[in-house]
């Protein structure tokens, strides 16, 4: 078997980091304070300044982000938020949580990204929200977006889970909306080694029932007002975040340079489709997505695999086709093909240019067969 690529090298990245890492934990073992304390603060606040906005709240998941921030926007049950159904499960739930109803519209094909041209006619009285997810590191078009929802009075929370630091038009994504839901997720490109999440905002009211929601719905301790949860970051990961966050510009920047690198060899791969880049939006590819037609999706993987590459399929299943939204009996026919299609290649900040030559040239074998 030939030498194994893993979809992204975690190893890599914390062995060039591991002074710096070291230090910052061994600072949170002597200071002693593992919950809310001064890391988490400061997270926030640089945060805050590296998007340009006035709040930023550190919660436990980028899934609490997006529940928190929809409760932060009064979402009640019936009401309907409108999202695309290609993306991660916690998009949807998080709209379900409160018995409200997703509402999807199908995605374009070049982008993966919901497509805006759908969503004036999927509006109604009931529509309360927009849900955009910028899918692979990649912006959604979002001035239509953010046109419609004033024309409509609708909140727009942005999911960002997967793109830290992408811009739209010189603007950072998360920022553009009412607010931005972010994930740290391990695998994420600015990523904690556990859990964790934020939600980003300039609007006051919002950024104060997050904050009130993630304590228990208490303002003051013991003072509860509401119902809440716990969702505080940890401790220990804010200041592992601080420190990776003073590299994310620059490992960006090297995933732009490895999608390049894929986009050059992958013209000898003509079988494929190579992901599009919107001339609107600064990708940050935390996926490199491809698409192998004609049903030769799951046969391509397999054979990557066994040359010792790994890939992933996200998402094998457009969430229309669920058990838990069968019941609207919706066709999404790009969605749909996206998911037959559509599959991950090994891709980071660390990833070198002799492994990439190695996945296209197995792809090149595979898709040849």
């Amino acid at each position: 078997m030939s030498k194994k690529i893993p979809l992204l090298d975690l190893t890599a990245e914390t062995a060039a980091l591991w002074e710096e890492l070291n230090e910052a934990i061994q600072g949170v073992l002597r200071e002693g304070r593992f919950i809310m304390g001064p890391n988490v603060k400061a997270f926030e606040e640089e945060c805050a300044s590296y998007f340009g906005v006035k709040h930023a709240v550190a919660l436990n998941s980028g899934t609490d982000a997006l529940v928190l921030g929809l409760a932060a926007m009064d979402i009640q049950p019936g009401d309907e938020v409108i999202t695309t159904p290609f993306t991660f499960f916690a998009t949807a739930e998080a709209i379900s949580h409160f018995r409200a109803t997703p509402v999807f519209v199908d995605i374009d094909p070049a982008s993966f990204n919901m497509r805006v041209d759908q969503l004036a006619e999927r509006i109604t009285p009931k529509t309360k929200a927009i849900i955009p997810v910028h899918l692979y590191g990649q912006s959604v078009d979002m001035n239509p977006i953010l046109e419609l929802a004033d024309k409509h009075g609708l909140k727009v929370l942005e999911d960002v889970a997967q793109a830290f630091g992408a811009d739209y038009q010189g603007r950072k994504v998360g920022a553009l909306g009412d607010a931005g839901a972010f994930s740290f997720f391990p695998s994420k490109n600015l990523g904690a080694y556990g859990d964790g999440g934020m939600l980003i905002t300039n609007n006051d009211s919002i950024a104060d029932k997050t904050r009130m929601l993630r304590v228990h719905g208490a303002r003051k301790k013991y003072f509860n007002e509401v119902v809440g949860c716990n969702s505080r970051l940890d401790e220990i990961q804010a200041a592992i975040l601080r420190v990776k966050m003073r590299y994310v510009d620059q490992w960006n920047e090297a995933r732009r340079q490895a999608a390049q690198r894929y986009d050059h060899l992958l013209q000898a791969v003509p079988e494929v489709t190579a992901p599009a880049a919107m001339p609107f939006a600064t990708h940050v590819y935390h996926q490199y997505t491809i698409r192998v037609p004609n049903g030769q999706r799951d046969a391509v993987q397999t054979g990557l695999k066994e040359h010792g590459i790994d890939t992933m399929v996200y998402y094998p299943v457009p969430l229309h086709k669920l058990p838990l939204y069968l019941p609207m009996n919706l066709t999404i026919l790009e969605a749909e093909r996206a998911a037959a299609e559509a599959i991950s290649l090994p891709m980071g900040p660390y990833l070198s240019p002799e492994d990439q030559q190695t996945v296209v040239a197995a792809l090149r074998k595979v898709t040849r067969v």
